[in-house]
């Protein structure tokens, strides 16, 4: 480690020390020793959240935390794979390699592009033909069904309009969404609560598509927005403690003009911060 506290060995070295710790732990450690690829599933996810979450608060500290934690996990993977016979850790990174250089002609080989719009445009045509190559019989390739409901519907959104099929803009997503909306509540007003839950479905897939017609992710989209909800709450409760009321027992209409003080006193703070 440097003065200025920067570690200044080798990455190879230090990624070789970290390969070798988790190693150790598999076999010294009761609880490592008991894990499994489909236990460790979990705390993948998991970190991979955290290390989102990290980037979004714009902490440098936290990310280089939050990322460590999930190579580790990444390396523990493959140390079990290795020990399973499916993949050793070599193969992991030769492959990773691979694909990335597979996937940009434009750096490795006699095609190149000038914007980053081109390159979406080849990476997206690289990646069909992988899926159809592989032997997918659809566009959709797999269906993405491993990632959260949210990122699906972003990704299979993005799959369908690489294949030619997509809304011409956000104004339509937003008018199909209004579209499944209505059926939602016509069915629901029937008695038809599956009908209508599928209803949702179908509006709640659309409408997470529209993100992207802003440039914006869906994911990060609704992270803002949850954040933004836990503000406004946590500010409501702190009003209605101040004056000692109890929300179970405020009526809607009261607890409409406590969150509405709460938007307004927030909005204030942030301005009174903002240079």
């Amino acid at each position: 480690m440097s003065e200025d506290g920067r570690e200044k060995r080798p990455t190879g070295e230090l990624f070789a020390e970290l390969v070798k710790t988790v190693g150790e732990l598999r076999r010294q450690c009761p609880w490592d020793r008991e894990q499994t690829l489909e236990t460790l599933a979990r705390y993948l996810v998991e970190e991979a959240y955290e290390a989102c979450e990290a980037i979004a608060g714009g902490r440098p500290d936290a990310v280089s935390e939050e990322l460590g934690d999930l190579l580790a996990q990444i390396v523990f993977h493959a140390v079990v794979a290795e020990e399973r016979g499916l993949f050793t850790l070599a193969e992991l990174l030769s492959q990773a390699r691979e694909k990335l250089i597979r996937r940009h002609p434009h750096v490795y080989g006699a095609e190149p592009l000038d914007s980053a719009e081109e390159v979406v445009r080849q990476w997206d045509a690289i990646k069909r033909e992988e899926r159809k190559q592989a032997g997918a019989g659809s566009a959709l390739g797999d269906g993405a069904g491993g990632l959260p409901a949210v990122l699906r519907a972003e990704k299979l959104g993005r799959r369908a309009r690489v294949a030619g099929m997509d809304w011409p803009d956000l104004r339509a997503v937003l008018a199909k969404t209004r579209e499944e909306l209505d059926e939602a509540e016509a069915v629901f007003a029937r008695g038809e609560l599956k009908d209508a839950d599928e209803e949702l479905g179908d509006a709640l897939l659309a409408l997470a598509n529209a993100p992207r017609f802003l440039g914006a992710s869906a994911e990060q989209t609704l992270r803002r927005a949850c954040d933004k909800f836990v503000a406004r709450f946590t500010e409501l409760e702190r009003l209605a403690d101040q004056r000692r009321l109890a929300l179970n027992q405020l009526s809607p209409r009261q607890i409409e003009e406590l969150w509405q003080e709460a938007k307004q006193r927030l909005a204030a703070n942030r301005a009174r911060s903002e240079p």
